[in-house]
């Protein structure tokens, strides 16, 4: 296990952690949450050797292989795949030896054959192009050179290469900033299955509360653990603060400000399931009160000065790029579309299905290649592009880009609007360079929603925001009285700000009759439809061509039980780990069992002994309970792979 006592970090003259004590157990996955600044990069840093503590100590097992994801790419050249192949070192080193060993050497041949057979050698391709494939990556791409992705596609080559390599703690920072919906979703079902521990930093709450099984929360340079997943926290540390008595008067405040937009949308909902979405989001949001009510953040967006209808209307539009040599590259043909005033629309699609080319073509920055864009006068367009960060002037401070667009207004009113997105004291007159991802998008937030636009174009506007500024951003797109349009692959924030879905897909946009859930459905017919079309082909070229050879045959059928055995091996060890402590927790409550059946039990002398032991049954029946559910998803999973590998090769 990992075990820190007293552990004291400093990073110049800030105290990040101030003799904070944890433990992490083998297998965990645990959540680690805090304000931007916090120190949840430096910590990983102290795990892996790069920082030393100021003070205190840090225990983790010697044997433990520690693996993260490299930051940096240095091997442009490198086929995509082979890059990923990497990952895997130790692999890499018999590979290595393997090739320059003495053919003469027989005896050592061999040991290494075995060695690389153990290494999983014969898979590796395999196993590389399925986290390719899940992470987005097309078979096209997979020998394409590193190089020739962009700086987002690199980083999911990263963390492919980061999962490919073996290893027993995986720190994961910000893994999903660079994935859209599907890649998040496949991630989540790899992670797991993944038999190792991993600390995970998001600020995405609906994959932390998916995967993490405990929460460490940066507060006041102490490390406080929290059991469960990302709700439970909440749940947790709200009850604590209202226990505490924290800004009783502002959590009263932002409870009934929350309450009041709420009631208003359970009122507006048209579609009953959206609606029941939208609902329980809201919902979850009256617990955050108190957190957000700390957090000193507070976004407003102001009230449009006027709301035409409809705002846009694109009509049989093409729309795409200019290529160097003046030829149109196609991206999204055939868009009819309205944007409706008070419209609430959320953009789904794979990634480079078009959803930013859409976003383009609305706000102007792309113009139509064929058809009409009308906008109505009156239109004021908020528009936040992903590259927005890059637009900010480093040298100068958040106050000084305000009073550039608002050099008449008093400088007082400018603070007070900045106080609301979080700059306060020195940090309205600090330069923007030095400043973090998050502090930079909240510049840019504040500078776009000054302008009172009527229509919101929003293009991934949580990346780089910790917890409590998403949330804050959250309630203020929920209480904003235009229109918009959201690209996110933030779920919380999908559900709790828009009304209905468009959809990208195949160059098409269209209206998407569901909420998330029935996204993630129509996401894995695809898969299985396209999955369903490659054996269809596969088969009828073999068919074409003869069939194949038996030694081929056998080649092929062996491949497929190494995979399927690859895939299997750390599910079925982690099986055998639960049914174990099912074993035990029934042992034990079976124990405590007869105990609680004898009627001397229930005497004044044995007051003590009775509370412990009624308190060790029920949390034995919790455990338990959790057990059996995880018995289950991890059939369901066994299951799951042996139907993935039912294919023609074997049957």
């Amino acid at each position: 296990m990992i075990r820190a006592s007293g552990i004291v970090l400093r990073r110049g003259t800030k105290v990040l952690l101030d003799g904070a004590d944890f433990v992490v157990n083998p297998g965990e996955r645990v959540g680690i949450v805090g304000k931007n600044g916090a120190g949840k990069s430096s910590l990983f840093a102290l795990l892996q050797g790069q920082l030393d503590p100021d003070a205190g100590s840090l225990e983790i097992p010697a044997s433990w292989r520690i693996i993260s994801v490299e930051q940096e790419i240095r091997e442009r050249d490198r086929p995509a795949r082979e890059f990923v192949i990497d990952g895997d070192r130790a692999l890499r080193r018999l590979q290595a030896e393997r090739e320059a060993v003495d053919p003469a050497n027989g005896q050592r041949i061999a040991e290494l054959e075995q060695a690389l057979i153990d290494a999983g050698a014969w898979t590796a391709a395999s196993r590389a192009e399925q986290l390719l494939a899940g992470l987005g990556f097309t078979p096209e791409q997979w020998m394409h050179p590193v190089g020739s992705f962009s700086g987002g596609w690199r980083m999911r080559l990263a963390l492919a290469r980061a999962l490919m390599a073996p290893s027993d703690l995986l720190l994961l920072d910000e893994p999903t900033n660079h994935l859209d919906l599907d890649a998040m979703l496949w991630l989540e079902r790899w992670l797991a299955a993944y038999p190792g521990t991993v600390l995970l930093i998001s600020h995405d709450t609906e994959f932390l509360d998916a995967v993490a099984k405990a929460i460490l929360h940066f507060d006041h340079g102490k490390l406080h653990r929290y059991r469960g997943g990302y709700e439970s926290f909440v749940e947790q540390r709200s009850e604590r603060l209202r226990q505490t008595q924290i800004a009783f008067e502002r959590q009263q405040r932002e409870t009934a400000r929350l309450q009041s937009f709420i009631d208003r949308f359970k009122a507006k909902a048209t579609k009953a399931k959206q609606a029941q979405s939208r609902v329980k989001a809201l919902a979850r949001m009256e617990k955050l009160a108190p957190i957000h009510a700390e957090s000193g953040i507070d976004i407003r967006i102001p009230e449009p000065e006027s709301m035409p209808d409809p705002l846009m209307v694109l009509e049989d539009v093409t729309t795409g790029y200019r290529q160097d040599d003046d030829t149109a590259r196609e991206v999204l043909r055939g868009v009819t579309l309205m944007v409706r005033g008070g419209g609430r629309i959320g953009i789904l699609g794979v990634n480079g299905a078009g959803k930013s080319t859409l976003i383009k073509t609305l706000s102007g920055e792309l113009p139509v290649l064929k058809g009409t864009r009308t906008a109505s006068r009156g239109l004021e367009i908020g528009y936040f592009a992903q590259h927005q960060l890059d637009m900010l002037d480093v040298e100068s401070s958040p106050l000084q880009h305000m009073q550039r667009i608002e050099p008449q207004t008093r400088e007082v009113e400018l603070r007070s609007y900045l106080g609301s997105f979080g700059f306060s004291g020195d940090t309205v007159n600090g330069k923007v360079g030095p400043m973090s991802g998050g502090e930079k998008a909240r510049l840019a937030l504040a500078l776009i929603v000054r302008r009172k636009p009527n229509l919101l174009l929003l293009d991934e506007p949580s990346n780089h925001l910790d917890v409590e500024t998403r949330e804050a951003l959250a309630t203020a797109l929920a209480e904003f009285g235009g229109s918009m349009l959201l690209v996110s692959h933030d779920r919380h924030l999908l559900r709790t700000t828009v009304d209905s879905f468009w959809i990208v897909a195949d160059g098409r946009v269209q209206e998407f009759d569901g909420d998330l859930e029935d996204y993630r459905q129509w996401l894995a017919d695809r898969t299985s439809q396209q999955r369903a079309q490659e054996r269809n082909a596969q088969d009828l070229a073999r068919q074409e061509t003869g069939g194949v050879d038996r030694r081929t045959q056998r080649r092929l059928e062996a491949e497929l039980r190494q995979q399927r055995a690859a895939k299997r091996k750390p599910l079925e060890a982690k099986l055998k780990k639960v049914e174990a402590e099912m074993d035990s927790a029934a042992a034990r409550m079976a124990e405590l069992d007869a105990i609680i059946a004898d009627p001397e039990l229930y005497g004044d002398e044995r007051r003590d002994e009775r509370l412990r032991v009624l308190s060790e049954h029920g949390e034995l029946t919790r455990r338990h309970g959790e057990l059996e559910e995880d018995w289950l998803t991890l059939q369901e999973a066994l299951e799951a792979i042996d139907q993935e590998f039912s294919g023609p090769a074997e049957r």
